[in-house]
């Protein structure tokens, strides 16, 4: 019997990885990444995994990575940048790569996914963020991406609903070598405790993708229990 299959973008490293760790006992995996090496490692970790190596922000390449997509049951909506600037100090073009990556591939994404979702009955999971529901100074592009992914979601499970599910899940802040950077960056000092692991957010999504036939769960927020919305 085959099993079912998932796309993990971003599944080279951080939450995506740990992602592909949770469902690897259960899911064929398809490894999303953008750099075609390091694609290909992330994948050989697994036993029944392979590589879904494109710039997500070229729809061409996005469509040629689509065309080798046999089935899927599963997307798993991970990839993402979360620069941090106030808005006197982003750029146009700054503004465009956050919400072409954040939003707008996701939507290309999926719609070309679509035709073997609605045949498989599958399930569209977007990580989101806290900062999909609550705003923040020096962070209005990515929470500006991440209000517009919620409404995507919510307008794509009202579109399918009763052909392919839809969950969105906000996390607050998650371990990962990319907000470790992040702080950095900022000269900020960075406490792992005030984050969620990586794999406690991979388990969210294992948990939404197991809600059984006739039911969804829509949305599902976790944050780290010492600190906010964020």
């Amino acid at each position: 019997m085959e099993r079912p299959v998932a796309l993990i973008t971003g599944g080279t490293r951080g939450l995506g990885l740990a992602i592909a760790q949770a469902l690897v006992p259960e899911f064929e995996l398809l490894i999303g990444g953008r750099d075609p090496a390091r694609t290909a490692q992330a994948a050989a970790r697994f036993p029944a995994a392979r590589p879904f190596a494109c710039d997500l922000g070229d729809p061409e390449a996005v469509a040629e990575a689509v065309a080798g997509v046999d089935r899927v049951n599963v997307v798993v909506h991970s990839a993402g940048v979360a620069p941090r600037k106030n808005i006197e100090e982003v750029s146009a073009a700054e503004w465009v790569q956050v919400l072409n990556l954040n939003l707008v591939s996701v939507a290309e994404l999926t719609r070309l996914l679509l035709p073997k979702l609605r045949e498989s009955h599958g399930h569209v999971v977007m990580i989101n963020a806290g900062l999909g529901l609550h705003a923040a100074a020096g962070w209005a592009p990515y929470s500006a991406s991440k209000f517009g992914l919620r409404s995507f979601a919510d307008t794509l499970r009202a579109e399918e609903r009763g052909r392919i599910k839809v969950t969105s899940i906000h996390p607050g802040r998650i371990d990962t070598d990319m907000q470790r950077a992040a702080y950095a960056a900022m000269g900020l000092p960075y406490d792992p405790a005030e984050h969620l692991a990586p794999a406690t957010v991979a388990r969210a999504v294992k948990y939404v993708l197991e809600a059984g036939d006739g039911a969804v769960v829509e949305m599902l927020q976790i944050r780290p229990e010492a600190v906010g919305h964020q």
